[in-house]
């Protein structure tokens, strides 16, 4: 189980968030200049959280939803009172919501407009190769559009989209090409969760601003400081004394997160990338690394009106780091409450016996200047089948973090994925149990996982989810045969 002693232990790496954990290094003037905004000097708590835009289909049949979804640059304000230029879906950011339902299809067409090719990926999602956003099948800038066929028919997850066109993925979601899937189905809309405005998506990620309140992109940059919360940073966010679930989706391209309540309670955490736990989990803190997702349930009735509350992050450096600090809870009313998180939420599939095992090796540079990301010892090409697997086959994959000092995660397309152990011990409980998509590795670490390749043949990618290291080559081919 991944818990903030473990985080802590993997080091400087993460407490500084980017430090020298194999990334490439910021050239000189690429970290924070003076002339760049000091993330100390934001005020915090003064803007209120939005909540993303729910996306209505355009057009609807007896077994399909249709989107249409335009890539465009708009102007937003994330810092107070800055105007910052993004590159959105529909102009929003963070990214609109597209609700879904398991046995429905959602077909979304996605128009370019931007000046730079993207390729749509939809994270945690069970579909065919020609929707699942190849690194290489691109839109073309300018107005170039692709349809996007998305079967649902998987279990209810809390998913997302996003740019997977390769060398430029990093660039774009850290320009703010990310955007939230709610998949359901039955089993989860069968519980008396939090519902409706007590069923919050909350998109976390990380930011470095210049003067002029715009981002600055720099490959493994340590600058990024400012935590935004659905678009703003550190905001403050009004509650009534109740049950609220939160979604958290961790979109940042290289932060990892480690989340408490400031007074130390504890809360229920109830799922992860694939959807609810079996059961839910009491606990003080919440790891997250990039690309991964967590669903937990806060209870403010504990708390007196009038309340602040702040959601912190234990991975920062220092207490007083602007890192520390994510978001504010306010607690301002009772309100009724007929919510409840039983002790049991779902049936996991079982676990089928696996006809193969593979091992799969990550590591990136941590000197030199010109520095590579590798799996297996080599950088992606997209010409290369590095695994072939047969259709319907189980297989156990033992992956292993080679460096010494840089944090890695582990993201497979088409398949969820349990976590069966990690550094030997057995995963049989606790946040990693339940369906992943994304698991953290840290360095010097071996977690074996088990994923069965069915629904689709085809070609697909497997990375480190830190964009950054992705970007740089840090992933490989499979082949579905």
């Amino acid at each position: 189980m991944v818990t903030r002693r473990s985080a802590i232990k993997a080091g400087a790496v993460l407490t500084g968030a980017m430090g020298t954990a194999g990334l490439v290094m910021p050239s000189p003037g690429s970290a924070s200049e003076a002339s760049d905004i000091d993330p100390n000097t934001v005020t915090k708590f003064i803007c209120p959280m939005p909540l993303p835009r729910v996306l209505q289909p355009e057009s609807s049949t007896y077994t399909t939803d249709y989107y249409t979804i335009r890539m465009k640059e708009a102007r937003k304000e994330v810092l107070p009172g800055r105007w910052t230029t993004l590159r959105t879906f529909d102009g929003d950011f963070p990214g609109p919501v597209i609700k879904a339902q398991t046995g429905r299809r959602v077909v979304v067409r996605q128009i370019n407009d931007l000046s730079v090719v993207t390729s749509i990926h939809l994270h945690g999602a069970h579909v065919p190769q020609s929707s699942d956003g190849w690194p290489m099948d691109t839109i073309a800038p300018g107005g170039g559009s692709k349809t996007y066929t998305y079967p649902n028919e998987q279990p209810h997850a809390n998913l997302w989209f996003h740019d997977h066109a390769h060398h430029v993925e990093s660039e774009n979601v850290y320009r703010g090409l990310a955007a939230t899937y709610l998949l359901t189905d039955d089993i989860e809309k069968g519980l008396n969760l939090p519902k409706g405005e007590f069923d919050v998506p909350i998109s976390l990620r990380d930011a470095h601003f210049d003067h002029a309140a715009e981002l600055v992109y720099t490959m493994g940059d340590r600058a990024r400081e400012c935590v935004v919360a659905n678009g703003k940073t550190w905001p403050y966010y009004e509650v009534r004394a109740r049950k609220y679930r939160f979604r958290l989706f961790n979109t940042s391209n290289m932060r990892f997160f480690s989340l408490k309540l400031s007074d130390g309670s504890s809360f229920a955490q109830i799922g992860s990338d694939g959807g609810l736990l079996a059961g839910p989990l009491q606990t003080t803190s919440l790891a997250l690394s990039p690309g991964e997702r967590a669903d937990i349930v806060v209870d403010f009735s504990q708390y007196p009106r009038g309340t602040h509350l702040v959601l912190e992050n234990g991975l920062a450096p220092t207490p007083d780091s602007p890192l520390a600090q994510v978001l504010q809870f306010r607690v301002t009313q009772s309100a009724p409450d007929s919510s409840t998180v039983p002790d049991t939420l779902r049936s996991l599939p079982t676990l089928p016996a696996p006809v193969s095992e593979r091992s799969i090796v990550l590591q990136s540079d941590e000197t030199g200047t010109d520095r590579h990301g590798y799996i297996d010892g080599k950088v992606f090409d997209p010409d290369r089948v590095d695994s072939e697997v047969q259709y319907g086959a189980t297989e156990v994959w033992t992956v292993t973090n080679a460096n010494e000092n840089a944090p890695h995660n582990f993201h497979i397309h088409l398949v969820q994925f349990r976590v069966l152990e990690r550094n030997g011990k057995p995963v049989t409980s606790g946040p990693e149990s339940g369906l992943k998509d994304t698991v953290t590795v840290f360095p010097g670490e071996v977690v074996k996982i088990q994923a069965t390749f069915t629904g689709y043949r085809g070609k697909y990618v497997y990375h480190c989810h830190m964009l950054d290291h992705s970007a740089m080559g840090m992933m490989a081919t499979l082949q579905v045969v």
